[in-house]
């Protein structure tokens, strides 16, 4: 087996379920769980000022790591039947979602050497979140969130413009209604808006004064229930239904080796790169 071979199934979690392997991955976890207490202990003034160095040897120190990963990730990415070509294969890893994470995690490191517009790097900063990211490439719970998610990920969509559209009729409609009662709060349609917004939410603004107000709101309120309910249920079936297809035996197209998935009630529903 060559080097490079050997390195992809270390680095590909659950391609390879070897002690380098599973070692590799606790070491991301523990070097991921570590930036989020650094970035949460480093926003207090006190705490930065006094073990500044500390965090910024941490901060080099996982920068190395997680640059490291990438680069060796970049070069064994051709073991994958996906990105078998050198260049187009690398190039196609390149921009995959999980491996433009992985860049974005180390890059606040790199920029402050590049660029002196300080607005621009506070700005960049936000990317070490990045890093939490992550941890969807070593967790199989996040990666069946993920899975979940694109599955119903039409259904998601629908509903979230259902829910848009409900937010701004019921802004438009408080506004028509509330706006002589309560100019300072019902002053134009974008400030109703963010009056929709929080009662459809249950999180509670300001209370309407007039009765046709206080029916209007009282329909809204039921109606936020539904911005709960209706994307649980989605993603309810969707864990019920991914459940039940991992219970069913491993099938594998003879041609290209792909697994075959299948609906719950077992028709073929799609392909999966291994």
């Amino acid at each position: 087996m060559s080097l490079r071979k050997r390195l992809y199934d270390i680095l590909d979690p659950g391609h390879h379920e070897g002690f380098l392997s599973r070692a590799a991955n606790w070491l991301i976890y523990s070097l991921i769980f570590l930036n989020v207490v650094a970035i949460v202990v480093e926003s207090l003034p006190a705490v930065a000022a006094q073990c500044s160095t500390i965090f910024w040897r941490f901060e080099a120190l996982t920068v190395a790591v997680f640059s490291l990963e990438y680069v060796l990730r970049l070069w064994t990415c051709v073991e994958s039947p996906r990105f078998a070509s050198p260049v187009r294969g690398r190039l196609k890893y390149a921009l995959s979602p999980l491996a433009v994470v992985d860049l974005l995690a180390i890059l606040p490191f790199y920029v402050p050497y590049v660029s002196a517009d300080m607005l621009f790097l506070r700005a960049v900063r936000f990317f070490r979140l990045f890093r939490v990211v992550k941890l969807g490439r070593y967790s199989a719970a996040l990666r069946l969130v993920g899975q979940v998610v694109y599955a119903k990920r039409a259904e998601l969509l629908t509903a979230v413009f259902v829910l848009l559209m409900l937010t701004v009729l019921s802004a438009i409609a408080m506004y028509y209604v509330e706006k002589d009662a309560q100019p300072q709060v019902f002053s134009d349609i974008p400030s109703s808006m963010f009056w929709a917004v929080a009662t459809l939410t249950n999180v509670g603004h300001a209370d309407p004064v007039t009765p046709l107000g206080k029916c209007l709101a009282s329909v809204i309120f039921i109606l936020g229930l539904g911005m709960f309910a209706l994307p649980t249920g989605i993603l309810g079936s969707g864990f019920v239904e991914e459940f039940q297809s991992r219970q069913r035996p491993s099938l594998r197209c003879p041609h290209c080796g792909r697994e075959i998935r299948f609906n719950p009630n077992g028709t073929a529903q799609e392909e999966r790169g291994t």
